[in-house]
């Protein structure tokens, strides 16, 4: 004897058929078919687009956090009088010893204004020994230019060995860019606070030929820094042979604030310290709260998709009256019913998503290429260096995040068939009869 419909297991082979043969487009469900569709690219782009936008959001966040802690210092430490660090070396020493502490490095910094004869523009001098210039691994990097040697050309292996006794500059490539300047161009150099005179200050004016060109990929860094060697930097700012400050990198960063009371205990009195976070807090608040407004503002895309497979389902439901009947004369349950209508609409949900998950990492391995192609065809550059502060566009896929993501779209998917097929479970035969 055959199983009658009542007695089969949940989610039957001829349940996925139904629900399957529900999803299939006749002459005169043609409108149903196109809303499912609609449905269907809804999730899809939704899923795509939400994936794309946060991993575009996370890739530029970590870039320039990159950019920033690989350039900067994690920890400045400098006098809270600002007077100048003469017994900077005992406490870089005292600072090494720091359980976590990679490296401490004196500065000599201030602001100046770089002239040459084609531009003039504000410049941030940072004076800084050859030896820790050599572990900036920011700009040391495949965009390196020197020509440290003593006839002046250019090095066939770029370093900053040699730096301190060539006694010229390092600026950034925008820099060199916006001056138009090359290895062994002459730049100007001018301070405001020079020697005194009868009548005031005096500028300072140094010309200092360039010695090496370095690119960051972070814009306000490659157009507005100038290195020169920290002895002639104390000569230039007048700090006799002391520095203003002293930069500390950590192995961890991110975590920084179980440093600042060991550094300020190596460092000593009179100190002042601000870390890498107190300095670019505002910025990088501002990038987590725009990171999650947009992943508010995209999940709307999904949440439309789903309320029409809402309506798509109600629509199905009415249209198969007939065969509701039919199936529970048949004794079918009304857990059958309603699992064929959750199988329809669940089915859009789940290709949608899929698609969307596919899509998404796909457009995220290739967003250069893209970028590129749509500077091609439009003539403009949709990533502008001097607006987004980096030369790429960066994507960084987070796989939690990207799970959720695509949890989120199937619960909205899931949830969005349950009145439906509740709906169409409730229905008697009788009752089914009259939607005809």
């Amino acid at each position: 004897m055959t199983k009658s419909l009542s007695e089969t297991r949940p989610f039957a082979s001829f349940e996925w058929m139904l629900a399957a043969r529900y999803l299939r487009s006749r002459r005169r469900e043609g409108f149903i078919s196109v809303i499912s569709l609609f449905s269907f690219l809804g999730i899809l782009l939704g899923v795509a687009t939400l994936i794309v936008v946060m991993a575009v959001l996370n890739g530029f966040r970590a870039e320039l956090l990159d950019k920033i802690l690989g350039f900067q210092g994690h920890v400045s430490l400098y006098r809270s009088d600002t007077a100048p660090l003469t017994d900077y070396q005992s406490i870089a020493q005292r600072l090494a010893q720091v359980p976590g502490v990679v490296r401490a490095v004196p500065l000599v910094e201030g602001q100046a204004m770089a002239s040459s004869l084609h531009n003039n523009t504000g410049a941030l001098v940072r004076g800084i020994a050859e030896a820790d210039i050599q572990k900036l691994s920011s700009l040391n990097n495949d965009s390196l230019r020197t020509a440290l040697n003593p006839d002046g050309l250019p090095d066939a292996t770029a370093s900053f060995q040699g730096f301190d006794a060539a006694g010229g500059v390092a600026i950034g490539e925008r820099m060199a860019w916006r001056h138009q300047l090359g290895l062994g161009s002459r730049i100007t150099i001018i301070s405001p606070d020079g020697p005194d005179t009868v009548i005031g200050n005096a500028p300072r004016i140094r010309d200092y030929p360039v010695v090496a060109i370095f690119k960051v990929g972070m814009s306000d860094y490659d157009e507005n820094v100038l290195y020169m060697p920290l002895a002639e930097a104390q000569d230039y700012f007048l700090t006799d042979e002391g520095v203003n400050q002293i930069e500390v990198m950590v192995d961890d960063p991110d975590n920084i604030e179980q440093y600042l009371v060991p550094i300020m205990l190596a460092a000593g009195d009179g100190m002042a310290i601000s870390s890498w976070k107190d300095r670019n807090s505002t910025f990088f608040n501002a990038l987590a709260v725009e990171r999650n407004v947009m992943f508010l503002v995209l999940t709307m895309i999904i949440l439309v998709a789903a309320l029409n497979i809402i309506s798509g389902l109600i629509m199905l439901v009415k249209d198969k009256g007939r065969d509701i009947a039919i199936l529970r004369t048949m004794g079918a349950t009304r857990g059958t019913i309603q699992r064929v209508f959750f199988l329809t609409g669940a089915a859009i949900g789940t290709a949608g998503t899929i698609g969307g998950f596919v899509t998404g990492l796909l457009i995220c391995l290739n967003t250069e290429r893209i970028r590129q192609f749509i500077s091609w065809i439009s003539g403009v550059d949709p990533f502008n260096p001097e607006l987004y502060y980096l030369a790429q566009l960066p994507a960084r896929m987070d796989s939690w995040q990207t799970v959720l993501i695509v949890a989120m779209s199937l619960g909205l998917s899931f949830a969005a068939t349950l009145y439906p097929s509740w709906r169409a479970a409730r229905l008697d035969p009788v009752e089914a009869l009259r939607y005809e």
